[in-house]
C-alpha cells in the first residue's frame, strides 16, 4: 500500500491554497465542501475564485507565498504553475510537518487528493497513488452510478440512532450484529424509494424488538420490470433488488443473461407463461408471492417489460394489499419503447404520429374485442402486444375500421436482444408475410406511418 487512506477533519480549520487559477479553483471547492477556512495566495484570481471571494467564502492574500504564510495552517496545497515555487512549498510545509499535497506533482507532497464520491455522511476515496488521476476519476464514474445518493440518508439515519443502539445493546459485537441485520432488512428500500418516515418506524420497532427479543419479519415483494431484454437496459434499483432478493420468481420473458444477474444463492422459481399454455396460473402465482413474503423472504417478481404494462403486476399487488404483504414496483423500459428503439421506429414523429396507443392482442377471456374504431385512427402509432396469433385478425379489422390497406406495420421478435429480427410489410400483405418469416414469440407488433423510417433510422444490428 503505497498511501494510507485517511480522512481527516479540516471543518472550520485553517487551511492555504497557493495558486489562483482554474485548478487552484476545483481545489478550494473541496476544501470548502469539508468547511474549510481557506486562505488563497496569489498575484491574480480567475472568475470563479473571483467570486468566491467577493462572497466572502475565502480568505485572500495578493502577492506571493512566503514562509510565513505556513504559521498556524493545518494543511497546504501548492496549485501554481511554476515548479520551483511548488517544490519551495513542499519542502518548506514537509520542514514544518504540515500536510501538503502538489498539484499533478504526487511525489513532492506529503499527501495525494483522491477523487470523491460524497454521500455524505458515506464518503468513497478512490485513488490510484498519483500514478492515474484520469484512471481514478473513471473508476469514481462507475461507482457513482452503482451508489445511489439515498445512502447519504440511510447513512444519516444510522447516525442518529447511534446513541440508542448503544443504550441498548451491551457491547460492540451485540451493535454490529443489530446494525448488520437491519441492512440486510427493508429499511434500505424504504429509504431508497424516499420512504423516510416508514424506514425511522420500521427502526424504531426493530430497537423494541431489540429488548424484548423478538424477532423481526423482514419480508417484502419486489414487482421488477426487467426490461425487454437487454442486460444493459435495467435500472440501477432493479439491478439492486435482483442482488438482494431471497427468492426470484420469473417467467418466460426473463432472458438467461438477465436472470444470471440475480443474487447466486437465491431460490429460483420458474412460473413461465404462454398463451394458453400456463405453467403456474395467475391467481396461484399472487398466492405464492404472499405466502413467500408472509414468510419472512425478500421475494423478487422478476417480469419482463414493465410491471403494469401488461405485466399482471395490478393483479398481483391487489392479493399482496389484501394479505398485508410489503411491496414495492420497480418500473422499466417497457417492451414497446425498448422494441421501438432498436428497430429505429419512432412512437411519434412530428410527420407521421402524433399518439401512441398501447393494446393488448388478447383480452383475459382470450378474446380480441378491442375498441377498433378507436385504434384506427390516422396519425397514430398502435402497438400490440402478445398479437402474434392474432395477427390477421388484427390486420383485418384496421382495415374494415379505416386504416389503408397500405399501412405500414412491423413485427419485433426478441426485441433489444443480439438476435433480435424485424419483419416489415404492411396490412395487406402482413398475414401472408408471416408464413414466410418464421417468427416467433416473444413478438411485439407495431402499426403506423412510423414504421416507414426503420430502413432510414436502424441502427442496432444485434
Amino acid at each position: 500500500m503505497d498511501f494510507l487512506p485517511i480522512f481527516l477533519d479540516i471543518k472550520n480549520r485553517p487551511v492555504l491554497v497557493v495558486g489562483g487559477g482554474n485548478v487552484a479553483e476545483r481545489k478550494v471547492s473541496l476544501l470548502l465542501d469539508a468547511g474549510a477556512d481557506v486562505t488563497l495566495i496569489s498575484l491574480s484570481l480567475c472568475n470563479s475564485l473571483q467570486i468566491l471571494y467577493d462572497e466572502g467564502q475565502i480568505n485572500f492574500k495578493k502577492g506571493k507565498f512566503s514562509k510565513d504564510d505556513l504559521i498556524d495552517k493545518v494543511l497546504v496545497i501548492a496549485a501554481t504553475d511554476d515548479h520551483a515555487v511548488n517544490e519551495s512549498i513542499s519542502q518548506l510545509s514537509n520542514a514544518k510537518g504540515v500536510p501538503v499535497n502538489v498539484v499533478d506533482n504526487p511525489e513532492l507532497g506529503s499527501f495525494i487528493m483522491p477523487s470523491i464520491i460524497d454521500r455524505s455522511p458515506v464518503q468513497i476515496a478512490v485513488s490510484t497513488g498519483g500514478s492515474s488521476p484520469v484512471l481514478a476519476r473513471t473508476l469514481r464514474s462507475k461507482l457513482e452510478s452503482m451508489i445511489p445518493s439515498a445512502y447519504g440518508r440511510l447513512g444519516k439515519l444510522m447516525e442518529a440512532n447511534r446513541e440508542k443502539a448503544k443504550q441498548v445493546f451491551n457491547n460492540v459485537d451485540e451493535r454490529k450484529k443489530f446494525w448488520e441485520s437491519i441492512l440486510s432488512g427493508p429499511i434500505v428500500e424504504m429509504v431508497m424509494a424516499g420512504q423516510n418516515e416508514k424506514a425511522e418506524a420500521y427502526l424504531e420497532q426493530a430497537f423494541i424488538n431489540a429488548k424484548q427479543q423478538a424477532p423481526q419479519e423482514t419480508g417484502e415483494v419486489y414487482l421488477v420490470g426487467a426490461g425487454p431484454g437487454d442486460p444493459d437496459l435495467l435500472t440501477f434499483r432493479a439491478l439492486r433488488l435482483m442482488q438482494q432478493s431471497d427468492v426470484v420468481v420469473y417467467d418466460r420473458l426473463v432472458s438467461k443473461q438477465i436472470l444470471d444477474m440475480v443474487r447466486r444463492d437465491a431460490e429460483k422459481i420458474y412460473v413461465g407463461k404462454e398463451r394458453s399454455n400456463h405453467s403456474v396460473p395467475q391467481e396461484d402465482i399472487n398466492h405464492l408471492l404472499a405466502r413467500l413474503g408472509k414468510e419472512g423472504k425478500r421475494v423478487c417478481r422478476l417480469k419482463g417489460g414493465d410491471p403494469f404494462i401488461f405485466g399482471r403486476g395490478g393483479e398481483e399487488i391487489e392479493t399482496l394489499m389484501e394479505q398485508g404483504v410489503a411491496f414495492q414496483v420497480v418500473p422499466a423500459i417497457t417492451a414497446a419503447s425498448g422494441a421501438s428503439s432498436y428497430a429505429g421506429i419512432p412512437l411519434t414523429h412530428r410527420d407521421y404520429s402524433q399518439s401512441v396507443v398501447f393494446a393488448t392482442g388478447h383480452l383475459k377471456d382470450g378474446s380480441m374485442n378491442l375498441n377498433w374504431s378507436g385504434l384506427a385512427q390516422p396519425n397514430q402509432t398502435i402497438v400490440f402486444y402478445m398479437g402474434l396469433q392474432g395477427l390477421p385478425v388484427i390486420c383485418k379489422e384496421l382495415i374494415a375500421h379505416g386504416l389503408p390497406e397500405t399501412t405500414p406495420i412491423a413485427l419485433v421478435q426478441k426485441a433489444t436482444r443480439p438476435d433480435q429480427k424485424v419483419v416489415t410489410g404492411t396490412l395487406k400483405t402482413m398475414p401472408n408475410d408471416i408464413y414466410n418469416s418464421n417468427i416467433k414469440p416473444p413478438t411485439l407488433i407495431i402499426v403506423g406511418n412510423v414504421v416507414k423510417l426503420h430502413e432510414k433510422l436502424n441502427w442496432y444490428k444485434g
